[in-house]
């Protein structure tokens, strides 16, 4: 009898299952991804071999991972977008600027997707990674965003520490805070130890994206740290939207607590920021 023919629709439908597997960090063998996706091991060691021929997947053994071909496709994806082009050079300032973890994040669903990471030896700390998620609920760069998106459906189950909100009064609360301020918190919500202050990137009222800076609590001035969150925001949004100005806000170097009061921008010669 003859094999019936696979539709290209049912085609890409398993090659998405397949790679779909492979969501985390690590390698799989076969009897793992067949688990994974419900395949027949047949089929599922056929497609596999034949995406290793194409470099979708690199094949060490008999333990699969994603291969080149898809790293270069990914990387290019990442760099071709509006809003991440904008917001290359501000990420950097923002990290130079404040000495923390700089995240740019986009919504997907209820889940975060991090568009790029920018960090020295602390970002080893953040098990966050760039193409990774998190439940949008958990995180700043997720509150800044939901706060703007009404229509997403947030599944409270999905909790990451002791601290996650939990509760739809909780999470209407924290939203309502969001809009009211243009800044969203995360106190160990995702990661205990650990903080976040993040802005959403848009018009007014929209969130296209999100940047947040992350750190150790005891590192974090959240106040002192809104303004130039909220600055970078803005600035890739005009760059996203307009193009790089001619003049852009420069952001200086946080100066240490010492007991003082909360820092505030002060307008210096040729718009540039400084925080004191």
């Amino acid at each position: 009898m003859t094999t019936p023919v696979e539709t290209p629709s049912a085609v890409i439908d398993r090659v998405s299952l397949v790679l779909d597997a492979f969501d985390g960090p690590g390698r799989l063998t076969l009897a793992q991804i067949v688990r994974r996706t419900g395949l027949p091991r047949s089929s599922a060691h056929r497609m596999l071999e034949r995406l290793v021929q194409l470099r979708w997947l690199r094949r060490t053994g008999r333990d699969y991972e994603l291969g080149m071909r898809l790293v270069e496709l990914g990387s290019l994806a990442v760099h071709q977008d509006r809003v991440h082009r904008a917001a290359t050079p501000l990420l950097h300032d923002l990290h130079r600027a404040t000495g923390l973890v700089v995240h740019l994040a986009v919504l997907d669903g209820s889940d975060v997707v991090y568009l790029d990471k920018i960090g020295d030896g602390m970002a080893s700390a953040i098990p966050t990674r760039v193409g990774g998620r998190q439940p949008a609920h958990c995180t700043a760069v997720g509150k800044a965003m939901l706060a703007f998106n009404d229509d997403v459906d947030v599944d409270l189950q999905s909790r990451m520490t002791k601290y996650s909100i939990g509760t739809a009064a909780q999470l209407a609360a924290e939203l309502a805070k969001v809009r009211a301020h243009g800044v969203a918190y995360e106190r160990e919500e995702s990661l205990p130890g650990f903080g976040c202050v993040a802005a959403a990137i848009g018009r007014p009222g929209e969130a296209v994206a999100a940047v947040s800076v992350c750190g150790p609590m005891n590192r974090m001035a959240f106040e002192r740290l809104a303004a130039p969150v909220r600055v970078t925001a803005m600035g890739i949004w005009r760059n996203a939207e307009d193009g790089p100005a001619r003049v852009t806000p420069t952001l200086q170097p946080l100066r240490p607590l010492r007991g003082g009061p909360a820092a505030r921008p002060v307008a210096v010669r040729n718009d540039a920021l400084q925080y004191a």
